[in-house]
């Protein structure tokens, strides 16, 4: 088997991640070019992987029932959406509350 590049879809495991791997091929009846997608669990020593991170696998023996592909390297970490800190929501939601954002009562 040749290395294969896919993306992270799951890394819920400890030391194991989900790979997604699509292919494309020429359908002869079609005349149109398929997309197949496949899964294939990878062991990742480090748990180094997040999810959507563009990883390499290579082969491997058989490391477990459904383990068979090692992440060789990581070719483009995903970007993390980080949201904003709760102490600066709560700053602002007090700063609007002292200046009587409210209706007031004659």
């Amino acid at each position: 088997m040749k290395p294969v590049v896919g993306m992270v879809v799951s890394n819920k495991m400890q030391k194991s991640v989900v790979v997604a791997v699509d292919r494309l091929f020429h359908h002869k009846l079609y005349n149109r070019y398929v997309k197949r997608t496949s899964k294939f669990m990878a062991h990742d020593e480090h748990n180094e992987c997040n999810i959507g991170d563009r990883v390499r696998l290579d082969p491997s023996r058989p490391l477990s029932k459904r383990k068979n592909w090692v992440v060789a390297e990581i070719l483009k970490k995903a970007r993390i959406y980080t949201p904003p800190s709760l102490s600066t929501a709560r700053s602002e939601s007090q700063t609007d509350k002292s200046t009587g954002g409210g209706s007031s009562s004659a």
